[in-house]
């Protein structure tokens, strides 16, 4: 018992801290708008500033919104003017049927700070609708022995306008047989009844059709007509009865088609013709038609199509049982559909923030959503939530209202998205539920300084590299995203001030290439360092830094030079040996150095040629000339070796020295120079000779070939002279000049010279360019051309 106390206790205390947030979020005023149906989208409803006694800053700040119960957006709210317009087309009969009057009821949100306030939006009806019968045709069967006055129930007309818009007066074809007198139904509708005022006469006229005609009211009016045939028939005294007046049933809301709902029987003392009932619907609206049929013999009625009692929770049938002589007893139904839970709850997502920066502080709105249950009683109540262990809370607001917020702060570098499952489950049996999966992004802050893959970096060049030369790449990571983990790149001020940085080394900013700007020299440079600096685009810039170690790698580029004998004198150096010298005896070393380094620099000599093979060796490591064997009588005084000295280098440079070799019996004989030198002087004097004869007689036949080019020329200009005489102009010309004279339009003369020019026992043949003489116009003296 006491237990119970303290259930109802917990309860009462979650009431009233609804009810306190309800009151403190909604303003109680329910603000009222009208509009008539099926006007242009775009119309003008009302301004909601003047209702809220708010200006229209605060509107737009505030982020307000319309909403709908059926979350329709029936409206659009303006939030510069604060005016409402349509937002669509409303069909009165489509939202409301037959209801009236036809409420809409929405409510406008207001974000910041949370506040709702309702409002009710007033669907007014308008005559676009005519009168229609179900039954376009109407047999009736009256008996000849009905007495006036006897009445007989039409099918009212149907439209679907409400209010004066709907049916308002009958007519019917004048005749001298019925009249029609107008009746209130139980639902506030008018139906017609036909009034006998003359007794019928089958033999005379057995049959008689009138034509009924049903208007509304609206402006202008609307009308719709059905006939009405009457079958007269003979006598029928006894009108059927039904077993109820009324009818109680209960079916459920999932009841397949075709079930049946239940069964009425009616009873007729009269026999034969007259005593056959048939059963059907009377004055019953057209949901009903489409949802019931009665089976006109047995009574049964079924279901026409699902029921759902969101829609229509309950239906009131009227049906009347017809005898063979068209007496009818009537009978009401009352179908209640009990409610199933079948429909899963509603969610409906009004904002969503995203993203949200990682620094956030807790409690911000992150989403705001509504949900809803179209079900009743428990199948109605819902409970929401989201996954366990995330960073976020669900708040209930108003009514139905929830808010999602931040439980804590967030980090980026933790987690950069949420995927947010808001659970909404029924109380019902069974239970229903409702998914729906929202997408929260969490934007990056920059609180991460970039870090370098490596504390310190080392790169390899070989020497001699081309410019440009891309020799390595230093690279970071950093944890933030977007600009924040755009890292540049750049060089430092190195620590050594005399280090020509700048003109060494390049990095490029955006990826850390590293690239050598000239070739780099190993001899020169061995190695050098520096730092690189790494800076983010992120606000306020984060940076680090590494050390950046370059080895310039030796490559092969200097041949051996070789420091002795050293072979630029003017006079070849001459080793001299004794003959008596025993095998192995030292000539001489040669001594040569490399300026590389490593096996570049390592050297080994080698004998290429000798005057006498097999008299001396070379030693492979240290360069020494010794000789190979005893010297004899036989051996030629003079030799000359050819030694090859060679590095290990990739691919090897060499060069090679020449030594001679003057084999004396003594220390003491004076030096000769060698035969071979005086004898290839000898050799060249001679070949200087010969080469000078042969330019002196090209050059001969040169000139001689120009003269007679040139008289030749002069003789076929002047063929006016029967003479035939070839004159030259007068004067005195240098032995070295040759003339050749012009006549007619060449106004001056060109000569050529030729001379040979000797030096040093050789000889050269020149070709000058031309020199122009000025000749006077008169007297035999010819000036001569200055020297070239």
């Amino acid at each position: 018992m006491e237990r119970g106390e303290r259930r109802a206790l917990q309860i009462r205390q979650v009431l009233l801290f609804f009810v306190f947030l309800e009151g403190s979020l909604v303003c109680s005023e329910t603000w009222r708008y009208s509009v008539t149906e099926e006007m242009e989208i775009g119309t003008f409803i009302a301004n909601v500033v003047k209702d809220m006694s708010s200006n229209i800053e605060n509107l737009a700040a505030r982020g307000a919104r319309v909403i709908f119960d059926d979350y329709k957006p029936y409206l659009r709210l303006d939030s510069e003017t604060g005016h409402l317009f349509l937002n669509e087309r409303l069909d009165r009969e489509a939202l409301c049927d037959l209801t009236e009057p036809c409420i809409l009821h929405f409510q406008v949100l207001f974000e910041n700070p949370l506040q709702f306030f309702r409002a009710e939006l007033l669907v007014k009806d308008i005559n676009d609708h005519a009168p229609t019968f179900l039954d376009k045709h109407i047999l009736l069967k009256i008996s000849e022995g009905a007495t006036p006055g006897t009445s007989f129930q039409m099918d009212s007309a149907q439209d679907l306008d409400v209010g004066k818009n709907g049916v308002q007066n009958y007519t019917i074809t004048p005749n001298p047989h019925f009249h029609l007198k107008l009746q209130d139904s139980d639902e506030g509708r008018k139906y017609p009844e036909l009034v006998l005022d003359q007794s019928l006469d089958r033999e005379k006229e057995p049959e008689l059709c009138l034509t009924l005609s049903a208007s509304d009211g609206g402006s202008p009016p609307r009308s719709g007509t059905t006939l009405i045939c009457v079958m007269v028939l003979d006598i029928n005294d006894n009108a059927p009865k039904f077993e109820k007046l009324v009818y109680e049933v209960q079916i459920p809301e999932n009841s397949p088609v075709d079930s049946m709902v239940i069964r009425v029987s009616a009873t007729d003392l009269d026999a034969g013709i007259n005593g056959e009932l048939s059963y059907s619907f009377s004055h019953v609206s057209r949901d009903i038609r489409k949802t019931f049929e009665i089976h006109p013999t047995s009574g049964e009625v079924h279901l026409k199509a699902l029921l759902d009692f969101e829609l229509i929770p309950s239906y009131t049938i009227n049906i009347q049982a017809i005898d063979g002589g068209s007496l009818s007893g009537k009978s009401t139904i009352l179908v209640r559909v009990l409610d199933v839970n079948d429909n899963p709850p509603e969610i409906a997502m009004t904002s969503l923030t995203s993203p949200i920066p990682e620094n956030s502080s807790p409690e911000v709105v992150v989403a705001v959503f509504s949900v809803r249950d179209q079900d009743s009683g428990e199948n109605g109540r819902m409970v929401c939530s989201i996954q366990d262990n995330l960073p976020f809370l669900l708040k209930p607001t108003f009514k139905n209202f929830y808010t999602l917020v931040t439980e804590r702060p967030l980090d980026r570098e933790m987690r950069s998205e949420y995927n947010i499952t808001i659970t909404v489950t029924d109380l019902g049996t069974p239970k229903l539920k409702t998914e729906q999966n929202i997408t929260v992004l969490v934007s990056d802050v920059n609180d991460n300084t970039p870090t370098f893959t490596q504390n310190s970096y080392t790169l390899f060049v070989h020497e001699n590299n081309s410019p440009a030369l891309h020799i390595g790449t230093i690279s970071t990571t950093d944890r933030d995203s977007g600009t924040n983990a755009q890292v540049t790149y750049s060089l430092l001020p190195p620590q050594d001030p005399h280090l020509p940085l700048a003109s060494l080394v390049s990095i490029n900013s955006d990826n850390g290439h590293l690239y050598a700007l000239r070739a780099l020299d190993f001899e020169a440079l061995q190695a050098f360092e520096f730092r690189v600096g790494a800076t983010d685009q992120g606000s306020p810039a984060l940076s680090s830094e590494a050390l950046v170690r370059v080895v310039v790698v030796d490559a092969n580029d200097n041949s051996p030079f070789v420091l002795y004998p050293l072979q630029n004198g003017s006079a070849p150096c001459t080793e001299l040996v004794p003959r008596a010298a025993e095998a192995g005896y030292l000539v001489t070393k040669v001594v040569a150095v490399d300026g590389d380094s490593g096996q570049n620099a390592w050297l080994s000599y080698q004998l290429l040629k000798a005057t006498e093979p097999g008299l001396f060796s070379v030693w492979a490591h240290n360069g020494e000339v010794r000789t190979a064997r005893l010297l004899s009588e036989r051996d030629a005084a003079k030799h000359r070796l050819l030694v090859l000295v060679k590095d290990n280098g990739e691919p090897p440079l060499s060069a090679s020295v020449t030594l001679h070799v003057l084999l004396v019996d003594g220390f003491s004989q004076p030096y000769l120079p060698l035969p071979e030198a005086a004898a290839e002087q000898a050799q060249a004097d001679s070949l200087t000779v010969y080469l000078v004869i042969a330019l002196a007689s090209v050059s001969s036949l040169f000139l001689f070939s120009v003269l007679l080019f040139v008289a030749v020329r002069l003789c076929r200009r002047d063929r006016a002279a029967s003479a035939g005489l070839c004159s030259v102009p007068g004067g005195h010309f240098p032995g070295h000049l040759v003339d050749i004279s012009g006549s007619e339009t060449l106004s001056q003369s060109y000569q050529y010279e030729v001379c040979l020019t000797g030096g040093s026992g050789a000889s050269e043949f020149k070709f000058l360019k031309p020199v122009t003489l000025n000749l006077p116009p008169q007297g035999n003296e010819v000036e001569k051309a200055p020297p070239l």
